[in-house]
């Protein structure tokens, strides 16, 4: 006789710039959904309705709408309740809006009926609500930023650019100067400048109540004023996840320098998280190191 599969629960909130009803329509009409969360969308409000999303920005890439998918519940503006086979495994998510001033704390939790066939999977789904959490972020705010990530693409990268009105040999110091480095992202940097050196942005914190040391540890390519690759280290601190990398080059212009970025070396195209948004927020502060 089979055991019953395990069931278990994924939970995570965050505030959205958006008052619960703009947020609630982002998360039920089909033509903003396929502009911020997934290629494919079919949404018909009412309970037994279809809820269903596929193609290349869904995990496990569906290449269509599965009939298991279908809205549980909806209160307009405050709930929304939904069944999905999350790659292969059934379940519920569930979607709480609740109004906090101009925002909207939204929260969700994701209950899978068994286990993910893969590493690290609580992870993953920790990083799918992350990514999806930004995006919509990013989508009710404008648009700016968004990442919709391929689940179908091998080598997985976030790429940003970014114009800033500074020299080219300007720019490039503020990416090794201990001093500025510390004014748009590190704590309290230590940078030995040379391929293999040190480069330590001093970010210390806690996950699961271990202590882990974030960001970058060495050097792995120099070219100066045009080129630099560092390493990058899991966020999480699991030392399993290896191969990860940032890397800046520096474009001159008549008018000041284009920066441009790519975190690479992902295992799988979950692993870019909510990472594209964190780098927008210090990119921006890199060029808010050189007012036009």
């Amino acid at each position: 006789m089979e055991a019953d599969p395990v069931e278990w629960s994924h939970e995570y909130q965050a505030n959205v710039p958006a008052v619960p009803a703009r947020v609630f329509r982002a998360l039920t009409v089909p033509e903003e959904l396929t502009q911020w969360l997934a290629e494919h969308v079919e949404v018909e409000p009412r309970a037994g309705g279809r809820f269903a999303m596929w193609g290349r920005h869904t995990p496990g890439t569906p290449p269509a709408p599965r009939d298991a998918d279908r809205l549980v519940s909806l209160v307009a503006d405050e709930r929304l309740e939904f069944s999905w086979e999350f790659l292969g495994v059934p379940g519920v998510v569930t979607l709480q809006c609740a109004p906090e001033g101009e925002e909207t704390r939204l929260s969700v939790r994701h209950t899978l009926r068994g286990e993910l066939a893969m590493p690290r999977a609580r992870e993953f789904v920790d990083d799918w609500w992350r990514l999806v959490f930004a995006n919509l972020c990013a989508w009710v705010s404008g648009g700016r930023g968004l990442c919709r990530v391929d689940f179908a693409d091998p080598a997985p990268e976030v790429r940003l650019t970014i114009d800033i009105a500074a020299p080219r040999e300007a720019v490039f110091r503020a990416l090794l100067d201990p001093a500025l480095v510390n004014q748009w992202i590190a704590k309290s940097a230590t940078i030995e400048p040379q391929v293999g050196g040190r480069y330590d942005l001093g970010w210390r914190y806690e996950v699961d109540g271990r202590e882990v040391v974030g960001g970058t540890t060495r050097i792995l390519e120099l070219r100066e004023p045009e080129y630099l690759v560092l390493d990058w280290l899991d966020w999480r601190g699991d030392a399993s996840v290896t191969g990860q990398y940032i890397a800046f080059t520096l474009e001159a212009l008549p008018t000041g320098t284009r920066v441009h970025f790519r975190h690479a070396g992902f295992s799988r195209p979950g692993d870019i998280s909510d990472y594209a948004f964190g780098w927008v927020y210090f990119l921006d502060r890199l060029a808010a190191l050189f007012p036009a």
